[in-house]
């Protein structure tokens, strides 16, 4: 055989290795999606402190608090860091200060709370709880046993009441409960996968539990705050620029060149 039709045959031997499909990588899942559950609609996104950048924020350098998802973006951006997603991430004052405790990047900003009954609010409906992120893991449990052994935890935030403590829907939410408002919340599987859930209409406290214990399959979930809750999920479209807002849960990636 000479050389040219050698040649020739192997090139025919290697033709169809070069002509194999090259594999892709799937698309990621949405973090955020639509949810109905009983009757009601919710959308619930889930991140995991294993790989996702989930930390709160509250105010810039010179205490300035952020107060909007548009303030936050800004400052992210001025870093080379973009949302991802962001929530109201427990109640406030007035002047925008976390009730209750507040620990960002490993400093307390905020002592933890342990009144009961003050002013009939939401947040002293004992027990309440804490949500709070460490170095890739996650968790949501009542403020007394976070107080009694603190977790390793760079972010937390105080409010409530808990609507779901080990398995079982807080004492005091009862099914017969009438008062219905937008609400959102937060829960913990698997000690990293952080769930958060908000009403796309007006839910009872008893209905809302039932999303993140039923629904949901959380054995603890903690409510972070009524009415003004609000929502920035890109990937939907959704930047709820409604109120003034204290803390805020943001999940952040790194921004585009």
């Amino acid at each position: 055989m000479g050389w040219l039709a050698a040649f020739g045959a192997l090139a025919l031997s290697v033709a169809p290795l070069s002509a194999a499909p090259l594999a892709t990588t799937p698309a990621p899942a949405p973090a955020c999606a639509a949810r109905d559950f009983e009757g009601a609609s919710y959308t619930v996104c889930s991140f995991d402190a294993r790989r996702d950048d989930i930390r709160l924020y509250w105010a810039d350098a010179q205490g300035k608090p952020y107060g909007s998802f548009a303030a936050l973006g800004q400052a992210l951006a001025a870093h080379g860091r973009k949302l991802r997603f962001a929530m109201n991430a427990g109640m406030y004052g007035a002047d925008l200060t976390p009730v209750g405790l507040y620990v960002e990047n490993g400093k307390r900003l905020r002592r933890a709370d342990t009144r009961a009954g003050i002013g009939g609010s939401n947040f002293h409906l004992q027990p309440n709880g804490v949500f709070w992120i460490g170095d890739g893991v996650a968790g949501v449990e009542e403020t007394s046993r976070y107080l009694a052994e603190p977790p390793a935890a760079r972010y937390a935030t105080q409010s409530g009441p808990m609507l779901v403590i080990d398995g079982r829907i807080h004492p005091k939410i009862q099914p017969t409960g009438t008062s219905a408002k937008i609400r959102n919340g937060v829960c913990v599987r698997e000690g990293a996968t952080a769930i958060f859930a908000i009403a796309e209409e007006p839910v009872t406290f008893y209905a809302f539990a039932r999303l993140f214990r039923d629904g949901l399959s959380c054995a603890n979930a903690l409510f972070l705050d009524g009415s003004i809750s609000s929502l920035y999920a890109p990937e939907l479209g959704r930047d709820d620029e409604l109120w003034p807002l204290g803390p805020v849960i943001a999940v952040t990636a790194p921004a585009s060149p």
